[in-house]
């Protein structure tokens, strides 16, 4: 028999598997529940609420985001770090977009995983790139070229996941090369900073 932390983890990746296969608005507690071959009540008492199962799964994205970034490399070259942490930024979200969705979409309709935890997970991915920022110039603020970094990184990956399955344009050919134009981008707003 499972403890109690190894049936948590259990229903978290079943709730990673319910989003990825009904999008973020069909983890209801009763799918996760028949996902984890458990029952509704398991859900409840691991974590008190649909709200509470949400907020723990959210907490898990943040934390894969987090490894994903942790994965890459340092080299100690300010552009070439955030190149990289932007391309796994990129397929971290193509891997899953539905969880992507679920963590900077307002996919489930009245969910907030709230500001505390809301700022510990973004501190804890959105800070490695203010860290890499921080390597062109110690004086500069950091976060301020890092969220533009991020916003410009967001935008373009969230249009990515919105028109890459559709049917294609004519005369669109921007999308036979999605990378590459994401890098351009990315680039774009590096350079735009003067750093």
């Amino acid at each position: 028999m499972a403890d109690g932390e190894d049936l948590r983890g259990q229903f978290i990746e079943a709730a990673l598997r319910v989003a990825a296969a009904h999008g973020p608005a069909g983890l209801t507690v009763r799918r996760v529940a028949e996902e984890a071959g458990s029952s509704t009540m398991g859900v409840y008492s691991r974590f008190g609420s649909r709200t509470g199962m949400l907020q723990a799964l959210y907490e898990r994205a943040f934390d894969m985001l987090r490894d994903a970034f942790g994965a890459v490399p340092v080299t100690g070259d300010a552009f070439t770090d955030v190149r990289a942490l932007a391309l796994a930024y990129r397929i971290f979200a193509l891997q899953g977009p539905t969880r992507y969705a679920f963590m900077f979409e307002q996919a489930v309709p009245k969910f907030d995983p709230g500001p505390d935890l809301r700022a510990r997970a973004l501190e804890s991915t959105f800070g490695v790139l203010a860290t890499a920022v921080a390597q062109a110039d110690a004086q500069a603020a950091p976060e301020r070229g890092a969220y533009l970094l991020w916003t410009a990184m967001h935008g373009m990956v969230s249009i990515e996941l919105t028109h890459r399955d559709r049917t294609e344009l004519p005369g669109w050919s921007i999308a036979s090369d999605w990378e590459g134009i994401y890098l351009d981008g990315v680039r774009a707003v590096w350079n735009g900073l003067a750093l």
